[in-house]
């Protein structure tokens, strides 16, 4: 991760800029000191940079919940603030230089507002989760012209890469989103999936609720696919296709597919890995027979006019409120000059949603954009209103 090691924090005013970033204002840890975070705009892009005082070291890096999908766009706001506020940098990963000319003019990279605004339906859709090395996502898009393929990865060198590829390869039918995937399933309109595509998901064999396999991913992937079409699992771990196969089949009525050691026509370089080591590949592939009923979600996230007082939001910090189907958790509160920011997770139990809230006298704004519109968002959403309003 892009960071600075720096001598001392020296502060700056808000708002200003420098160097085309905008610092917009600061925040600051209401119950650790040793924490700030700085909002920054660059290229219409939304972020905080996190300052973190340590007794051996004090840091400027970003932040993990907001950060942008740009890893340029970061190391321009940290260079920016070390060179406003004059900062004695004693170490540093943080590159200069110019953009990568692949780079200069990115298309293919969409925010999550792009697709639940209005998402795209007059081709077929396939979705990649987690592309890794983009292998197979950029064979399938070059393969597959008039077919639309959408990609999600978290990995930012992964995404970049991928997004250089597009510009050197000229491909015009591939998407890229940096996003959860589990979230973004709720937001694809009913039957307009060929085929998902999850290849070597990491096994998370210590926490499996992160897995992206679960009852819930299996129900929107069902709903979201054609007649005919498919969710492909592809694991080397023996682990992770025993629990999915094990999640399939608890399902009243599936059609199922298993290979091993299946010869597909393009591999990640993880499989490349495994197969010099001899590991064997399972294949889980769900087929589609039935066809869904149309997405429909009513709902706004609009709040009450504000009316908590500064006091009352800071003591949630570290509260939980739970309601059926979801929950949300006030994880950290924040200072500013003129109001208070919460940092929440919010939604259904396992696919949650990590963002900031911020109040000011008596207006209340999700930071950096709104929640994804799904039913148990809107019910957080709320839940949420009450709490602060109620």
């Amino acid at each position: 991760m892009p960071h600075l090691h720096i001598e001392k924090f020296n502060e700056i005013t808000y708002p200003s800029s420098h160097d085309e970033v905008q610092f917009n204002f600061c925040a600051r840890n209401a119950n650790n000191k040793d924490e700030k975070l700085i909002s920054v705009t660059v290229e219409n892009e939304d972020f905080f940079l996190l300052v973190k005082y340590d007794e051996h070291k004090n840091l400027l890096k970003t932040d993990k919940l907001t950060r942008p999908a740009s890893i340029y766009n970061v190391h321009r706001a940290l260079t920016a603030y070390a060179d406003k506020a004059s900062l004695n940098v004693l170490a540093s990963n943080v590159l200069s230089g110019k953009k990568n000319e692949h780079l200069e003019e990115v298309r293919a990279l969409k925010k999550i507002e792009y697709f639940a605004n209005d998402f795209p339906t007059d081709k077929e859709v396939r979705v990649e989760v987690g592309f890794g090395s983009g292998r197979h996502l950029l064979h399938q898009a070059a393969a597959n012209p008039d077919i639309l393929f959408i990609g999600l990865e978290i990995h930012r060198p992964s995404i970049e890469q991928v997004l250089k590829q597009v510009a050197i390869q000229k491909l015009d039918n591939l998407l890229v989103l940096d996003y959860d995937a589990r979230l973004f399933m709720e937001l694809i309109p009913s039957n307009i999936v060929g085929k998902v595509y999850v290849h070597f998901p990491v096994p998370w064999d210590k926490k499996p609720h992160r897995r992206v396999i679960s009852t819930s991913f299996i129900k929107e992937s069902r709903r979201v696919l054609k007649t005919g079409g498919s969710l492909e699992l592809r694991t080397d771990s023996e682990n992770y296709y025993a629990y999915s196969y094990e999640t399939f089949i608890a399902f009243n009525k599936i059609v199922l597919n298993i290979n091993k050691n299946k010869d597909i026509a393009i591999v990640s370089k993880y499989e490349d890995r495994w197969r010099k080591m001899e590991k064997n590949i399972y294949d889980v592939t769900m087929i589609n027979e039935e066809e869904s009923e149309i997405l429909s979600i009513e709902g706004s996230f609009e709040f009450s006019k504000n009316n908590s007082s500064s006091e009352k939001l800071l003591k949630l910090h570290k509260t939980t409120e739970r309601f059926e189907g979801g929950f949300i958790h006030f994880e950290r509160a924040y200072e500013m000059e003129d109001g208070i920011m919460l940092r929440l997770s919010i939604g259904s139990f396992d696919r949650p949603e990590h963002l900031y809230l911020i109040v000011k006298d008596e207006s209340i704004t999700y930071y950096p954009a709104l929640p994804l519109k799904s039913r148990s968002n809107l019910m957080a959403h709320q839940q949420l209103n009450k709490v602060i309003n109620g």
